[in-house]
C-alpha cells in the first residue's frame, strides 16, 4: 500500500513541477531565450508539435489517444502488479512525464519544451521536466529489470549448485 501511495505522490509531483515550470516559461520566456550557462545550458522556448524530440509533428489527436491509452494501461500495471521500489518510482515518472506532456497537447495543441543543454555539439533537442522524468524513469525500470534478471540468474545458478552437490551426496 505504502508503494502504491509514493507512486500516486510522484506522478503528481512530476505533474506539478512540469505544469509550473511550463507556466513559468509560457509567461516569462515566450519566443526567447535566456542564457543560464553560457556555452553549456539555456532555457530556449519552443513548440513541440510531435512527440520526443518533435518527431511526427502535427499530429496532435494520435498524440492524444496514444497518451490516454498508454498511461491508462501503465498506471493499471504500475498499481497492479509492480511489487519492486525501482521499478515502482521509474514507472511512476513515465506516468507523471506522459500525464505532463498530455496537458499540454489538448490544453496547447503543443508541448512546451525550454531545457537546452548546448554543451553538446550531437545534442540538439530541447526538453522539458516531463520529458526528463520519461527518461530517468526508462532508465529505472530498465536497471530494475536487469538487476532482477541477474538475481534470477544467480538463484537458478545457485539452485543447480545445490542440486548437483545433492546428487553427488547421493552418489557416495
Amino acid at each position: 500500500m505504502l508503494g502504491m501511495i509514493l507512486a500516486a505522490c510522484i506522478i503528481v509531483l512530476v505533474v506539478l513541477l512540469d505544469q509550473i515550470s511550463k507556466l513559468l516559461v509560457l509567461t516569462y520566456l515566450y519566443e526567447g531565450r535566456v542564457v543560464l550557462i553560457k556555452g553549456i545550458l539555456n532555457f530556449t522556448y519552443v513548440e513541440n508539435r510531435g512527440m520526443a524530440f518533435g518527431l511526427l509533428a502535427d499530429k496532435r489527436w494520435v498524440f492524444i489517444v496514444l497518451s490516454v491509452v498508454g498511461i491508462g494501461l501503465l498506471c493499471f500495471y504500475l498499481f497492479r502488479y509492480v511489487r519492486r521500489p525501482l521499478s515502482r518510482v521509474g514507472l511512476a515518472l513515465i506516468v507523471g512525464g506522459g500525464i505532463g506532456n498530455m496537458i499540454d497537447r489538448v490544453r496547447l495543441g503543443f508541448v512546451v519544451d525550454f531545457i537546452d543543454f548546448c554543451a553538446f555539439d550531437f545534442w540538439v533537442w530541447v526538453f522539458n521536466v516531463a520529458d526528463a522524468a520519461v527518461c530517468v524513469g526508462a532508465a529505472l525500470f530498465v536497471l530494475d529489470v536487469l538487476l532482477d534478471m541477474l538475481h534470477e540468474a544467480r538463484l537458478a545458478k545457485d539452485k543447480r549448485a545445490a542440486s548437483s552437490e545433492k546428487t553427488e551426496v547421493e552418489h557416495e
